[in-house]
């Protein structure tokens, strides 16, 4: 499998999947300005949407959309329990964070890296982000993951996102247990592993905060 992705963008999240599921995945590196991959292909050509992630399968089929590679990946390993079994209510409790990581966080966060945006909506988008992380202190102060007991995709999501902040000057500081599980996750090998062949940090394991988003 060969995942197109932008450094530290949100493709970074299935990237980390795809390191704790233990599976063999190739990375394929994607300039988001030119629409370019590293050696000069045409990155519109495999996936029209100009975005990523997208996990190009052995079998040639494209995946795309960062919550559906990480499930598909996870589904890949179920013994690694990054996503619980269907059936298991822990599961669409998981899927239910992950869709709000997506709808409520991730897309509140691309206006404020786009020039332009204006300041009254700037403003509207870091009230709002702070609201909703209010519900993600209160889930993490309850239990140390989102929607199960062991780190799981919405843990990987959230982690990817969050790191954002700092880019955009949005302080989480007062979220002490979001702030503990972002310590947390960037002590974990595999997310080590993600971040450093990403090229966002060095060979110390210290979780970089200059993440950008697709």
């Amino acid at each position: 499998m060969k995942l197109f992705y932008s450094p530290g963008a949100c493709s970074l999240a299935p990237h980390i999947v795809a390191l704790e599921a233990r599976l063999p995945i190739e990375l394929q590196r994607v300039n988001l300005a030119s629409k370019r991959c590293v050696g000069g292909i045409d990155f519109l050509a495999i996936n029209p949407k100009g975005y990523v992630p997208a996990l190009l399968l052995d079998d040639g089929e494209l995946l795309t959309e960062g919550p559906a590679i990480s499930q598909y990946l996870a589904d890949l390993a179920p013994a690694r329990n990054l996503l619980p079994a269907i059936g298991n209510r822990d599961r669409y409790r998981v899927l239910s964070w992950l869709s709000f990581v997506r709808s409520e966080l991730h897309k509140s966060f691309s206006p404020l890296f786009k020039p332009g945006t204006p300041d009254w909506l700037q403003q509207d988008r870091r009230n709002l982000l702070l609201q909703r992380y209010a519900l993600v202190e209160e889930q993490l102060a309850k239990q140390a993951h989102l929607g199960s007991d062991v780190f799981n995709i919405a843990d990987a999501y959230l982690f990817v996102v969050s790191s954002w902040a700092t880019k955009v000057n949005l302080d989480l500081s007062g979220f002490s247990a979001l702030q503990g599980f972002m310590r947390r996750t960037a002590s974990r090998p595999a997310v080590i592993s993600a971040l450093r062949a990403e090229g966002l940090i060095a060979a110390t394991p210290i979780a970089d905060q200059t993440a950008t988003p697709a």
